[in-house]
C-alpha cells in the first residue's frame, strides 16, 4: 500500500480527540495546510522547514521561499507529514520522515542517531489555536505512526523537550511533550541531555 493513501483515526480517548482524523499531507490538500499555518507560516515564516534545511537556506527563505519549499515537498508525490482534521477543518500538522530527510538532525549535537536502528522521525508540531490542549497531538503521533508503518517504517522516533520546571507555552513546545508521546504509545530509548528524551515506538506493518 502506497504511503500517501489514506488516513488514521484518531486516538481512542474521548471528548474532541475522539472526532479527529489525520490524513497524508498530500497535493489535493495543499490549500489545507497552508489555511492551518496560515500567513506566518505556523511560526515566524518556518513553513516547517527548519529540520529539514540548513540554517543558511532556512533564514534566507524565511517566508515565502521556505512557503515555496514545503509546496514542492507536498507537490512530490510522498507527503511530508499528516494533517488532523475536526470535520472538515484542518487543525493540527505533524511533519514526519525517514531520519535522513531531516538535515538539522545530523548536524545536531545531542541528537545523534542512539543505535544503527533504520528510524523515522517525527520533528515538529503544530496545532491551531483553538484546539490545543485537546489531545490532537496524540491524535498526530498516532496517525504518523500509521503513515510511517503504511511507507515500510519499522520504528518511530521523536525528540520532546521536557519542562524543567511547570508548563511550557505552547510555542516553544514544537516538537511535544514527553507526556503526549507516552500516550501515543511511545517509549524513551535515551536521553542525551536533561530535557530532551528521545522517544521510540516500534511499528507493524499494516494488514492487507
Amino acid at each position: 500500500m502506497s504511503a500517501a493513501r489514506g488516513g488514521a483515526p484518531a486516538s481512542r480517548g474521548s471528548g474532541p480527540a475522539r472526532r479527529l482524523r489525520v490524513e497524508p499531507a498530500t497535493r489535493e490538500r495543499w490549500e489545507d495546510l497552508a489555511r492551518l499555518f496560515g500567513p506566518r507560516g505556523a511560526c515566524a515564516g518556518c513553513w516547517c522547514m527548519w529540520w529539514r534545511r540548513t540554517a543558511a537556506a532556512w533564514r534566507a527563505g524565511k517566508g515565502e521561499g521556505n512557503r515555496r519549499a514545503l509546496r514542492r515537498l507536498v507537490d512530490s508525490g510522498t507527503p511530508p507529514g499528516v494533517i488532523a482534521y475536526d470535520g472538515p477543518d484542518p487543525v493540527g500538522w505533524c511533519a514526519v520522515a525517514p531520519r535522513e530527510e531531516f538535515v538539522r538532525l545530523a548536524a545536531a549535537r545531542t541528537l545523534k542517531p542512539i543505535d544503527e536502528t533504520p528510524v523515522w522521525s517525527v520533528t515538529c508540531f503544530f496545532v491551531a489555536r483553538s484546539h490545543r490542549r485537546r489531545g490532537v497531538t496524540v491524535a498526530l503521533l498516532q496517525g504518523a505512526a500509521a503513515f510511517a508503518a503504511r511507507g515500510g517504517a519499522k520504528m518511530l522516533e521523536g525528540y520532546p523537550v521536557e519542562p524543567r520546571k511547570g508548563s511550557m507555552p505552547d510555542a516553544f513546545a514544537w516538537t511535544g511533550l514527553p507526556g503526549a508521546f507516552r500516550k501515543a504509545g511511545f517509549a524513551e530509548a535515551a536521553r542525551p541531555s536533561p530535557s530532551r528524551p528521545i522517544m521510540r515506538r516500534a511499528l507493524r506493518a499494516p494488514r492487507r
